[in-house]
């Protein structure tokens, strides 16, 4: 029997239902038009989507309404110096440079891929992780002036790298900055900064990944030099797998784009990406965002973790089958080793939090060991997240000088919080729920001290409490296959536009609970105490069980999903968190 223990504490905070007074009509009107129920209505309004026009581009995105790539700061000048460089009166080597994690890897296989069919002097960089460290490193700018480079297009870096254009300049290296993250003070003296996150850009979309700013470039290369677009949306499934690893949300261009990479990965995915799908244990044709987020995501990213990101380009590169499988089953060794680490780190780390009253009371975590791979220091500072709820640094030695990664929790800004430490720090980069640090081994209490200050004066006490975020009261009676069909259409799923929440009360058990594997709970559940019985899993929830008793009801949340299991398919419950 599992030990009983007490349920997690978890925020269940439902969403407003749309207002009858002012969405009534539309949510009459919706039901009407799409042949829908009054609750998947009411979950299209709650998502913006109020007519039948904006249901049809919701459940069926266009790439035509992609928007002009033009509209984004400095673009022009970037595709008329891009076109200068590759002009065969000029014909300049140009280097791609990317950064080490999946969007960056990405961004440099999408432009140098499509770039090199156009263009014979051409290649890229992609600094180490840790003798570079992360954006333009004085090494990258050297080795691109050694070699003749006279243009470096940067992706998913650069926008802080005031001081190494400066230098690239000095030494007659122009730059087209094409990143996401959020600007310094001061832009670099660069050709092109290419950012929507600058305060100055009026671009209408503000969360695209770098390879989407990427993708942007090319889009506008494309409309400048004549060719067709549909050249260039194959590369879309780089593209998707960018947005699900950078956890950018998936709202207007991202889903857009999210939604046709998913497509070309399903269908025709390239050689590279289709040999990692395979040793991920994936079937083709099956893919969604979680596969990307938690599947390949985590492998591109394990080549530069563990030795060299340049491998992960190679595997996106690759043309024959067999170059492809050769670098899928080596990032998989590298991401089974990654694992390994992940695990021993994340043990220490939680051990080191639980054995201090000062930790285990604290606002925030900030851990340090310099023994701890740098590769896998934000992977362990996601799994204390899950153990503390709370803004979590993980920081090790590189270099001589303190590496760290940073996590958030939802609600929380941990860049602002890292921006008010900045004395403290040599340099730092990032976004409201993930940043990266380094600092010198001297400052590391003194940022300890001061990081907690900082959260504790401003993060409130609810965000120190996990979220579940609820869409919809549901009644049993309202869960249909079509239900679940239509649902599933709202993908793909991401930030801002999550697989929907529901919640039921007065749920009973219909028979024993079920433990799998010691840690998940299976249940067979009715509404009232008549009704047709539906059952839940809920993964990791095995102590649920101990708190359930026949004949006393109790409250779920839960999503709504096909079984498939020898060919029969069935409705199911994937519990998120029970109220007994």
């Amino acid at each position: 029997m599992i030990a009983q223990r007490p349920l997690p504490p978890k925020r269940w905070i439902t969403k407003p239902y749309p207002n009858q007074a002012e969405y009534g009509e539309i949510i009459d009107e919706l039901t009407q038009s799409l042949g829908i129920s009054p609750a998947l209505a009411a979950l299209l309004v709650q998502r913006g989507v109020t007519t039948f026009n904006e249901a049809r581009l919701y459940f069926r995105p266009e790439l035509g309404h992609l928007h002009d790539p033009f509209q984004m700061n400095d673009m022009d000048r970037a595709i008329e110096r891009l076109q200068k460089a590759l002009s065969p009166e000029r014909s300049e080597k140009i280097l791609i440079y990317g950064d080490y994690d999946v969007d960056g890897t990405t961004s440099v296989a999408l432009v140098y891929g499509f770039l090199k069919n156009y263009h014979a002097k051409i290649d890229y960089y992609i600094p180490d992780r840790y003798k570079e460290g992360y954006g333009i490193s004085k090494q990258g700018v050297e080795w691109a002036a050694e070699n003749g480079f006279s243009l470096i297009i940067a992706l998913d870096c650069g926008v802080k790298s005031v001081e190494r254009v400066a230098e690239a300049k000095a030494l007659g290296v122009d730059f087209i900055i094409c990143d996401h993250h959020r600007p310094g003070a001061e832009l670099p003296d660069a050709v092109a900064v290419l950012d929507p996150k600058r305060d100055d850009c009026s671009y209408p979309y503000k969360e695209l990944s770098g390879c989407g700013i990427g993708f942007k470039l090319l889009q506008a290369y494309c409309l400048k030099a004549g060719i067709r677009l549909d050249v260039l949306y194959p590369y879309l499934d780089l593209v998707a797998v960018s947005i699900a690893s950078d956890i950018v949300p998936l709202t207007g261009e991202n889903r857009v784009m999210a939604y046709y990479g998913l497509k070309y990965l399903n269908a025709a995915p390239r050689t590279g990406l289709k040999a990692l799908i395979s040793v991920a244990g994936f079937t083709k044709g099956e893919l969604d965002i979680s596969n990307l987020v938690f599947g390949l995501g985590p492998r591109i990213n394990a080549a530069g973790r563990i030795q060299h990101a340049k491998a992960a380009v190679q595997l996106l590169l690759a043309e024959s089958k067999d170059e492809a499988d050769e670098f899928a089953l080596a990032i998989n060794k590298h991401n089974n080793s990654r694992r390994e680490f992940d695990s021993s780190i994340t043990e220490q780390a939680l051990s080191m939090i639980r054995q201090s009253e000062a930790l285990t009371r604290a606002k925030s975590t900030v851990l340090y060991d310099a023994s701890w791979h740098k590769g896998v220091i934000g992977i362990v500072a996601s799994r204390c997240i899950e153990h503390f709820h709370r803004p979590t640094i993980i920081l090790t030695q590189s270099n001589d000088k303190a590496a760290g990664s940073a996590r958030s929790v939802p609600g929380f800004d941990v860049y602002e919080a890292i921006e008010e430490c900045a004395d403290l720090l040599e340099q730092f980069g990032g976004h409201t729920f993930a940043a990266g640090m380094t600092m010198p081994l001297d400052n590391i209490e003194p940022f300890r001290q001061k990081f907690e200050e900082v959260v504790s004066r401003t993060i409130k006490e609810e965000h120190l409490t996990p979220l579940i975020d609820i869409d919809l009261p549901l009644d049993f009676s309202e869960i249909s296959d079509k239900l679940v069909r239509i649902v599933k259409q709202m993908g793909p799923f991401g930030p801002h536009n999550m697989q929907p929440i529901f919640m039921t009360d007065d749920v009973y058990l219909a028979g024993e609970p079920f433990i799998m594997k010691d840690k998940h709970l299976k249940i067979n559940v009715r509404q009232g105490r008549s009704g047709h019985t539906l059952t839940a899993v809920g993964f990791g929830l095995a102590h649920v069980a101990a708190h359930l008793q026949p004949g006393k009801p109790f409250s779920i949340c839960y999503l709504v999903e096909h079984n498939v299991y020898n060919g029969n398919v069935s409705l199911q419950l994937i519990l998120k968190d029970v109220k007994a």
